[in-house]
């Protein structure tokens, strides 16, 4: 279980205790607290405000270290998590940061398409899509049948994403035609400063092509609302705006040449173009590629503003993306910190695991989801390449058998301002631990037993938890929980770490 009580880096002192968030970004900003005794020294090294680069040592402390040494590890884990937060405008860049920082930690990376030769003590992963990863670590210890103990989380979220065919204009101005994923809270998007990211597939000179990365960190693009002099009633009746015409966003004006016939006509720049040159150009400056050389773009729109420390106290962290970045931090934390020496797997004899996968907000079912045998073909891939290929059904079913998994996805702490929104007896307060989630009807995997479990592991751990339980006269969220405990056949328990707004 050691992944698993590692996976509580964002619980109470030493580390981080989750907090309060406000409606801040179009994500639906997520706050985490930061134990005081340290939050000052946190601003005095400049962490008040933008993107911020604090100790970047991975160790932890322990409670018998010094108080001088805990201030230190404390601020070194907040700068990681405020940097990964920053880097991760998209579910690609996540998933690419996690594997830079699985490199750097001696993880060596497995191709899918290859035969893989493991061996007891040895730290892996592999990648799909570019926006999904599992990650793993064998005890020396480890014998057939041993199980796999797993974190498992997601790398996306609600966002607006580029069409096929976004290139449109009106009224004079060059817009960029969106579709919504997932289940955002949409009119928080307008009045943003907004900009693109994601993948694009690039040609290069011998005809050859290759996914590249882009990231345009200045605004660019922009949802502005109606004025309120022309709709005076959206106080009283509340802001309702049509998701196909009224969240499109603004790129530029036209040129002058345009033919004011064709203003409001809905249309690209010309019949041949996707998207307008004018983006197209931007990102070929981004990619120092030729515009005829990308051939393929996959792009979210983000909003540019930083994830950073707030609070009177700096005890908050602002944040878009944290459902479910934050989960995802600490599982990639959790894992290299118990791999950081040989010595923290010579007596271990699970597998040490962790799965972030992509398309979490609209179901999983995808190549890269929770919803594809990914994590379950790479658990018999790891028994079969240990057993020299000789595993039969009984040894990789005991595997399973004796298998924990851990789906981390954030949960909802009780608003100061809706607390009629939560059961009177499960409202999981911030600061006060880990919250571990029921449902009757399975939107979640917890059951009697894997909740008493990890409850148990927590006590070892002298980490708290809480539980949540929706009301029965509202509809509740669902995680990759149950996908992946009827996919694997896995003992699963449902957590996460409460915060405001979601979304």
């Amino acid at each position: 279980m050691a992944a698993i009580a590692r996976f509580h880096l964002l619980q109470p002192c030493p580390i981080l205790r989750p907090c309060a968030v406000l409606p801040k970004f179009p994500h639906a900003s997520r706050l985490l607290t930061i134990h005081t005794s340290y939050s000052t020294n946190l601003r005095r090294n400049g962490a008040g405000a933008g993107c911020r680069k604090l100790s970047t040592s991975p160790t932890l402390c322990s409670k018998s270290e010094s108080s001088s040494s805990y201030t230190e590890s404390s601020q070194s884990i907040v700068g990681d998590l405020l940097d990964y937060l920053n880097e991760s405008w998209t579910q690609f860049h996540a998933t690419a940061e996690a594997k830079r920082q699985l490199l750097a930690a001696g993880f060596h990376l497995l191709n899918e398409n290859e035969e893989w030769e493991l061996k007891p003590g040895g730290c892996y992963f592999f990648t799909r899509n570019m926006s999904s990863l599992v990650a793993f670590a064998i005890g020396e210890k480890y014998s057939i049948g041993n199980g796999f103990h797993v974190i498992a989380a997601h790398t996306d979220s609600p966002c607006l994403k580029l069409k096929p065919k976004s290139a449109s204009s009106k009224s004079g101005y060059l817009m960029v035609n969106v579709q919504t994923y997932g289940g955002g809270l949409w009119h928080t998007w307008f009045d943003r400063d907004l900009s693109l990211a994601g993948r694009v597939i690039v040609r290069a000179d011998n005809g050859s092509f290759s996914h590249k990365l882009v990231k345009i960190k200045r605004p660019l693009l922009r949802v502005p609302s109606l004025a309120i002099h022309l709709n005076r009633t959206v106080n009283t009746d509340g802001f309702k705006p049509n998701l196909e015409t009224h969240l499109i966003p603004l790129l530029a004006t036209e040129a002058e040449k345009e033919s004011p016939e064709t203003n409001d006509k809905t249309s690209a720049s010309s019949s041949k173009d996707a998207h307008h040159p004018l983006l197209m150009q931007i990102l070929s400056d981004e990619l120092g590629c030729k515009v005829e050389d990308i051939a393929s773009v996959e792009l979210n729109v983000c909003d540019t503003q930083p994830s950073c420390l707030g609070g009177a106290n700096d005890e908050f962290i602002f944040s878009g993306r944290l459902d479910n970045l934050a989960s995802s931090f600490c599982a990639l934390r959790a894992l290299v910190d118990a791999c950081a020496s040989p010595e923290d797997l010579a007596n271990e004899h699970a597998v040490r695991m962790v799965a972030l996968f992509d398309n979490e907000e609209v179901g999983s079912d995808s190549y890269q989801g929770a919803g594809a045998p990914t994590m379950f073909e790479a658990m018999r891939r790891i028994s079969a390449s240990l057993g020299q290929q000789l595993v039969g059904e009984c040894g990789f079913a005991r595997a399973i058998r004796h298998s924990f998994l851990v789906s981390a996805d954030m949960a909802h702490g009780v608003h100061p301002n809706f607390t009629d929104k939560h059961e009177e007896n499960h409202r999981p307060v911030l600061q006060k631990g880990l919250v571990i989630k029921h449902n009757a009807n399975q939107r979640y995997a917890t059951s009697g037993v894997t909740s008493f479990l990890f409850k148990e592991v927590a006590k070892i751990h002298n980490l708290p938890t809480q539980e949540f339980v929706v009301r029965n006269d509202m509809g509740c969220g669902s995680t990759i929980g149950p996908i992946l405990a009827s996919g694997v056949g896995i003992r699963t328990v449902d957590c996460g770490i409460a915060q405001l707004s979601m979304h």
